[in-house]
């Protein structure tokens, strides 16, 4: 593989090392390039290796320490030393198998001793050890270990479920906890809100009725003033009917009200003017205490 020979020369290709031996007896590497043997001597090419990286994938069934039954995906990338390539060449037939063979020893003693979410969390740290355990006895047989990814990590089918709907089940808790805190702030912020809009209602109410107040004071005494015999009472009085009949007329006249009942007599009308001015009264009150 990889060279052209003829009886007396050969030549070996870049990226690979040739074996030569004499009479059956391992005598030298043969580097890359054109190399002359004296076949009459015994001396012949015996076999080629590449010094390239190659790459083996190897797939491991085997139990966590939480009982969970998972599957491992390495890949093991390794190459030929072209110092000690007779060693490979001579020692291991099946370098393959060999190397597969250690990967599942050193991983089923060392995955077992961990929880699966630790092996997610370490898979990095099992990479590490299998590359020092495979390193040490590899490296006798001419090769060199040069990484060790571990690819994938696959849990049973039913694990990889139920580790969704757990993780699932916690999120939906986070977040009706963050659901109810934000309804929490909304009623509050809403209350706070209805809170500051009755205050200020009832302080508008207040300076309405002042502002009600005051215009009936500067009319009585202005009415006072010019028609003469009047009280202030009397004024009062007048100006209270007054706008007891405008109430009714915007009542009647309004298109949105149906039938609205009122009681309605002379004594009614003074009842009406006694509430009225109470009210003015206990507006001017209010006014007061706001201020």
């Amino acid at each position: 593989m990889g060279n052209t020979s003829c009886v007396f020369c050969t030549c070996v290709k870049q990226g690979n090392i040739g074996v030569v031996e004499r009479f059956g007896r391992f005598e030298k590497l043969a580097e890359p390039g054109l190399h002359i043997f004296n076949p009459f001597a015994g001396q012949y090419l015996a076999g080629i290796l590449s010094t390239r990286i190659s790459s083996l994938d190897v797939r491991i069934e085997t139990k966590t320490k939480d009982n969970v039954f998972v599957q491992l995906l390495c890949s093991i990338q390794y190459r030929v030393v072209k110092a000690h390539a007779d060693d490979a060449f001579y020692e291991l037939q099946n370098p393959d198998e060999q190397i597969r063979a250690y990967v599942f020893d050193v991983v089923r003693a060392l995955v077992p001793r961990m929880n699966l979410d630790d092996l997610f969390e370490q898979k990095g740290e099992v990479a590490k050890a299998v590359l020092e355990e495979l390193g040490k006895v590899i490296g006798e047989y001419g090769y060199s270990i040069e990484h060790i990814l571990m690819v994938d990590i696959i849990p049973d089918p039913a694990v990889r479920t139920a580790m969704n709907e757990i993780n699932a089940a916690q999120r939906l808790q986070l977040a009706s906890v963050y659901k109810g805190e934000a309804e929490k702030v909304l009623q509050v912020k809403r209350a706070e809100a209805e809170a500051e809009s009755k205050y200020l209602g009832g302080v508008g109410v207040a300076r309405q009725r002042q502002a009600i107040t005051d215009g009936l004071r500067e009319n009585i005494l202005d009415f006072s003033h010019k028609v003469e015999g009047t009280s202030a009472k009397e004024v009062m009085d007048l100006i209270m009917i007054t706008q007891y009949f405008d109430t009714i007329k915007d009542l009647g006249n309004s298109s949105k009200n149906t039938t609205v009942f009122i009681p309605h007599g002379p004594g009614h009308v003074r009842d009406i003017g006694e509430q009225i001015r109470n009210g003015l009264m206990e507006a001017s009150t209010a006014q007061i205490n706001v201020e």
